[in-house]
């Protein structure tokens, strides 16, 4: 899976989760950038994301993601 693949798959999972169709995501997207995404939602984001692609986060990588291109470098690692 390519970052690009891998971006696009994240993407639709925010999208589902915070209900925003308009979200685009980029490596550089943080929290800030998105209006739904505030502290609960980022629970249910990291939820669904480890059961899409059957995997866990460690609490110290959640916290170490500076941002989506962070996370998504990281799930290439893990799938």
């Amino acid at each position: 899976m390519t970052f690009e693949e891998m971006i696009k798959s994240v993407n639709s999972i925010f999208i589902n989760i915070l209900d925003n169709d308009n979200i685009v995501l980029a490596r550089e997207t943080t929290a800030k950038d998105i209006e739904e995404w505030d502290s609960l939602s980022h629970i249910q984001l990291v939820v669904a994301i480890e059961k899409h692609f059957k995997i866990r986060f460690s609490s110290g990588e959640i916290q170490g993601f500076k941002n989506v291109g962070e996370m998504c470098d990281n799930l290439l690692t893990k799938v």
